[in-house]
């Protein structure tokens, strides 16, 4: 651990900025692992809405009152008035009043806070069912913005509201996740109390009930009013695209090297098929894999089990010859998450590492067989040297970086890395059987296809076939490049359209790492080390893409 460093008017005012985030947001004290208000809930209202953006208002004048004391202080302060000014200009566009979609909207945030909870005790077994309590009260504030944003004509689109109804018809269920929640409540395999037996059921009872209500809101009042529409258009697509890289872009030219990029993937990908099965064709190879018993795992436990492994081997290998592994950062957990919504995400560890980085697997309902080669580099995406060893070295770094730069960061920054440590880890020889390069090049291929479908979408974009970008075209574009199974490229679909700019920000991301390493290497030369460059970048923390630039290559490049 380093030597901590002296707080500075700006820490102070980022580390209350994080104190009142968890204050108005409880959630993200879960996601932190920070005691209190644990069975609390945000406001979702339009006047809760309105009161962290004002909040944040107040704060943000106060950075710009303040003079850095270091260079640490200008990122931290270029970096957080990036993000509150942001986040101002999003909520004077109406963002709140049309957040909604499949994936990352706070119709799923309301539910999947459950997912961090501890519940190894009696007294968190009552946090729960606090928070079971305080549901139906957190979907109201929302179903109230949603309702607003009727009023003023701002509304998601019909493909959004009825996939989320769906899903929340799924939570309102008899067998949903409520009741599987409570259904096993104990300690140390001694079910709870009577008492909080009896609170569990009523707050399962009532969140169930709460989401049940929510699904009826959307398709008797939401529905009727929602565009069938998917495309935001370009005003708000950029907002969007500078909040998920923390960096702003030229929106046509990135369309076009998307192209370009996929191109590139098909051809890489048909070479490595050449290699696997001579002479054969992509679709031709994928059948020879995926009929080769020796790479098929069976059930989800034999998937948990494998990712563990693979996970292991990874940090094991790794901190011994291209990184600097902390101890604390080297336990990550691989989980089967308790949803079948489909992706694979990762979890940072609490801020004092009590609870580890986890590494969750949504598995659809009905998959059960799943393909090594092809997930292969899915656990060094979310594993190390992916996001586990980014965020864990954030976390890691608290004697020299202030809470908001250990926990910020964008899209861009996180995922682009992920997207970049999966082709660090095929530079390196991890990925030199040809079937799990060729795996690698499937989702590469695939992040690449996002780029295309999400800027033609979004910005009526001409379709590489001719005609302009529609949301009906997206599963046919993607079927086209991936091998994913229907119901998760469906879903995928569904994510890029109503969850505009974010998708792109991994392989923008990934761009943008690619060119800030080449530019520090084509600066060092002979003396350039990449592992120097990777921990100098990581101990950075997480901020926006253009700040990181500006912090690895001077203010002025």
């Amino acid at each position: 651990m380093t030597e901590e460093r002296v707080p500075t008017e700006i820490d102070r005012i980022a580390d209350g900025w994080v104190d009142t985030l968890v204050e108005l947001s409880p959630e993200m004290g879960i996601w932190l692992g920070r005691p209190g208000n644990e069975g609390a809930y945000s406001d979702y209202s339009p006047e809760g809405r309105e009161r962290i953006i004002d909040t944040g208002r107040k704060v943000a004048s106060r950075l710009r009152e303040t003079s850095p004391a270091d260079p640490v202080d200008e990122v931290t302060r270029t970096d957080l008035l990036r993000e509150l000014d942001l986040a101002s200009e999003k909520h004077e566009a109406g963002f709140a009043f049309r957040d909604l979609n499949v994936i990352a909207s706070p119709a799923q945030d309301i539910r999947e806070v459950f997912d961090l909870m501890p519940t190894g005790t009696e007294t968190a077994w009552e946090h729960v069912a606090q928070r079971l309590g305080n549901l139906p009260a957190a979907l109201a504030g929302y179903t109230e913005t949603l309702r607003r944003g009727v009023e003023l004509g701002t509304v998601p689109a019909i493909r959004q509201v009825r996939e989320v109804a769906l899903q929340a018809k799924g939570h309102a269920a008899a067998d949903g996740f409520f009741f599987t929640l409570v259904g096993g409540a104990a300690v140390d395999g001694v079910p709870v109390t009577d008492t909080l037996r009896r609170d569990l059921e009523a707050g399962a009872t009532a969140a169930a009930v709460a989401y049940g209500e929510f699904a009826d809101f959307l398709e008797r009042e939401l529905a009727p009013r929602a565009p069938e529409q998917d495309a935001v258009g370009r005003e708000i697509y950029a907002l969007a695209s500078r909040d998920f890289l923390g960096a702003t872009i030229d929106l046509d030219e990135t369309y076009e090297w998307g192209q370009d990029e996929l191109r590139r993937m098909v051809e890489e990908q048909e070479a490595i098929a050449r290699d696997i099965l001579p002479g054969a064709t992509i679709p031709e190879v994928i059948a020879h894999l995926e009929q080769d018993p020796s790479r098929k795992l069976h059930g989800t436990d034999a998937l948990q089990r494998w990712m563990q492994d693979l996970s292991d081997r990874a940090i094991e290998a790794l901190g011994r010859t291209h990184f600097d592994i902390p101890a604390e950062v080297r336990t990550l957990e691989c989980r089967i998450a308790p949803t079948q919504t489909g992706g694979v995400y990762y979890t940072g560890p609490s801020d004092d590492f009590a609870r580890p980085g986890r590494m969750w697997w949504s598995v659809p309902a009905g998959v059960t067989e799943f393909d090594t080669w092809h997930e292969t580099t899915t656990v060094y995406h979310e594993g190390v040297p992916g996001h586990h060893l980014q965020i864990g070295i954030a976390t890691y770094n608290k004697a020299q970086l202030n809470s908001w730069r250990r926990i910020a960061g964008t899209s861009g920054h996180a995922e682009g890395w992920a997207l970049y440590a999966e082709r660090l880890m095929d530079s390196l020889g991890y990925l030199d059987e040809p079937a799990d390069r060729f795996g690698m090049l499937d989702g590469q291929r695939l992040r690449a296809a996002r780029v295309v479908v999400d800027i033609g979408v979004h910005l009526g974009k001409k379709h590489p076939d001719g005609g302009t970008w529609t949301g009906d075209q997206v599963f046919p574009f993607l079927r086209a490049n991936s091998t994913w199974d229907d119901a998760s490229l469906r879903f995928e679909g569904n994510r890029y359209l109503g969850w505009p700019g974010q998708a792109p920000a991994y392989k923008v991301g990934q761009r943008i790492w690619e060119q800030l390493r080449d530019e520090v290497q084509r600066r060092e030369g002979a003396d350039f080390s990449i592992k120097r460059f990777h921990r100098r970048a990581l101990d950075v923390g997480g901020v926006g893409l253009d700040t990181l630039r500006a912090a690895i290559l001077g203010a002025g490049q």
